[in-house]
C-alpha cells in the first residue's frame, strides 16, 4: 500500500526556474528509499514538497491520505505530525539537553509529562543515547547531535522519516553508525526517504534508489539493485 503517491508534479519557482518536471513516483509504507543526484538536480526540492515546505506549481502529492497539493496553510501541522524531518545541521536547541530538545516535539501536544517522559526515554534508548540525556549538544559529538535530532524526529510515531543530508558533516564511520540507527528505525515500520550525495552508502545499504537529474526520474533503482561505479 502506498504512503506516498506523486502524479505529475511540478515546481517552478518565481525566478522562472523549473525543478521537479511531470514527475510520478509511489512510495510504499515501510520502504526505505534513497533519493541521489548530483546538486541542482531537484533532490531537497522534491522532500520538502513531501512535509509542504514548498507547494507544487501542478500536480497532486499524496502522504497518508493527505492531499499535501492542496492542504490549506492553518492545517499544514496535520500533516506534520505524520512524518519527522531530520536535516544535516542538526537544529538542536544549544540551552536545552538531550532529553528537553527531544521532549519539545510531544510538550507542543500537550501531551501529560509521565508519557511524554516515557516516549522521550524510549526513543534516546533507540538511538543509544539514553544515558545522555541530561547532556547538552554542545557536550556532544556530532554523530551524537545527529541522534538526538533522529530521536526527536520520531518521538511522535511518525509514518514517514524524511531525511536530507543527515551525514552530510560525518565521517564515513559514524555515518554507518547514523545508517544503522535508521536501518532500526525501518524494521521497525517507518518509511524512511533519504536525500544523499553519498554513494559509498547507497551502495552499502542496498536499497531502493530514486536517481533525479534535472528536475526528472532517470533511474529507479529496485532494492539492492543500484551500484556506483565511480571513484
Amino acid at each position: 500500500m502506498n504512503l506516498i503517491q506523486m502524479r505529475h508534479v511540478k515546481k517552478q519557482y518565481k525566478n522562472g526556474v523549473t525543478a521537479i518536471y511531470d514527475l510520478d513516483l509511489d512510495i510504499e509504507k515501510g520502504d526505505f528509499v534513497f533519493v541521489i543526484g548530483s546538486t541542482g538536480c531537484g533532490k531537497s526540492t522534491l522532500i520538502k514538497m513531501l512535509y509542504r515546505e514548498e507547494r507544487p506549481t501542478s500536480g497532486s502529492i499524496n502522504v497518508g491520505g493527505i492531499d499535501v497539493a492542496k492542504l490549506k496553510n492553518r492545517k499544514v501541522y496535520k500533516l506534520r505530525r505524520k512524518l519527522g524531518v531530520v536535516f544535516q545541521d542538526f537544529k538542536l536547541l544549544p540551552k536545552s539537553t538531550v532529553f528537553e530538545n527531544v521532549a519539545f516535539t510531544l510538550e507542543v501536544y500537550g501531551l501529560p509529562k509521565d508519557e511524554i517522559y516515557n516516549k522521550v526515554i524510549k526513543v534516546l534508548d533507540l538511538v543509544g543515547l539514553k544515558h545522555k540525556a541530561k547532556n547538552y549538544p554542545t557536550e556532544l559529538s556530532g554523530g551524537e547531535q545527529q541522534r538526538v535530532a533522529i530521536a526527536r524526529a520520531i518521538v511522535n510515531g511518525p509514518k514517514l522519516l524524511i531525511c536530507d543530508e543527515p551525514t552530510g558533516n560525518l565521517d564515513e564511520i559514524t555515518s554507518m553508525e547514523i545508517m544503522e540507527v535508521l536501518e532500526a528505525i525501518n524494521k521497525l515500520g517507518t518509511t524512511i526517504i533519504m536525500v544523499t550525495h553519498d554513494t559509498e552508502i547507497v551502495n552499502r545499504m542496498k536499497k531502493r534508489v530514486i536517481l533525479l537529474n534535472a528536475g526528472r526520474i532517470v533511474k529507479d533503482y529496485k532494492k539492492g539493485t543500484y551500484k556506483h561505479e565511480g571513484v
